[in-house]
């Protein structure tokens, strides 16, 4: 089961490389954060599966800490390019 653990990774990483081309491609920055966040998400899930393969529980812990690093930067990106005048709008209603 290790051997599935571990070649499970390295798909995972392969799809970080790809994504990785459409980050320098990605023509504005929602695409680049979709992609920023697809990066935190497969982290986690390597650093997951890693932690099994390999019998380290500490790698859970900082899959947990990517996870939460990856929530804040959404919010922080949300926060700055949400548009004021809409957000101001929907808090009045």
């Amino acid at each position: 089961m290790n051997d599935f653990y571990l070649a499970v990774s390295a798909f995972l990483l392969v799809n970080i490389l790809v994504g990785l081309v459409r980050i320098l491609r990605g023509p504005t920055p929602p695409d680049r954060m979709l992609m920023a966040q697809m990066f935190g998400t497969t982290g986690v899930g390597i650093l997951l599966l890693l932690s099994e393969a390999m019998g380290l529980p500490v790698l859970r812990d900082v899959a947990l800490l990517f996870a939460l690093l990856g929530a804040l930067a959404t919010v922080s990106f949300v926060r700055r390019y949400w548009p004021v005048e809409f957000a101001e709008e929907e808090s009045k209603e």
